[in-house]
């Protein structure tokens, strides 16, 4: 990994854009609802329902993903709880689901990131599966349309210590490679059936 990347500057500006257009959203249901409008009522009810749920899932799962560790983490069905409630929020007209087959784990915090990662190659729904084997953690991304393929490439780029456009976007995949190489594991990408990220 190139040393010069600041990865804090990488996931706060990453955690910011994920925000942003939940946040504008939620401003502008309110500053219709304070102009007192009846003809909007409805649509702003389920602009600020929307919003705020997308937000709180989007918030739980980055303290879990990004901030200190705290017990949250060492709980598995939580873990499961906050990263299928934080993927169902990517894309509203295309859900992105969970499927976390897996009964522990010493590293649920790279779990997380890497859902987060592999969620970034499912253009049009589909599912993040997660399953083990005795040598690895398996986190697949699996859709009936096609995958983002450059952004599949700009994740090899990561891992071969290059530096991708918008490399902000890669941001979970730097977290999770330090975190790995501080505990002596290895990330590795599978394109062969797919896309899929091993930690071993």
């Amino acid at each position: 990994m190139n040393d010069e990347i600041n990865i804090s500057e990488l996931i706060c500006t990453r955690i910011s854009h994920d925000l942003i257009g939940n946040i504008g959203a939620f401003s502008n249901a309110v500053e219709l609802l304070e102009d007192g409008d009846d003809d909007f009522m409805a649509e702003i009810r389920s602009t600020l329902k929307t919003s705020a749920a997308v937000l709180t899932a989007r918030l739980k799962f980055f303290r879990m993903a990004f901030g200190l560790t705290n017990a949250n983490l060492e709980n598995i069905e939580i873990v499961k709880k906050a990263t299928a409630d934080y993927l169902r929020t990517l894309n509203l007209n295309h859900p992105v689901n969970a499927d976390i087959n897996i009964i522990n784990s010493p590293f649920n915090r790279a779990i997380m990131l890497a859902c987060m990662c592999a969620a970034e190659v499912i253009v049009r729904g589909g599912t993040v599966k997660v399953s083990s084997t005795r040598q690895a953690v398996i986190i697949s991304a699996i859709s009936d349309a096609p995958l983002a393929q450059g952004k599949i490439s700009a994740m090899q780029t990561v891992l071969e210590g290059g530096t991708p456009e918008n490399i902000s976007q890669y941001a979970p995949l730097y977290y999770l490679q330090k975190i790995l190489n501080d505990e002596d594991r290895k990330l590795t990408i599978n394109v062969l059936n797919g896309f899929s990220l091993l930690i071993s």
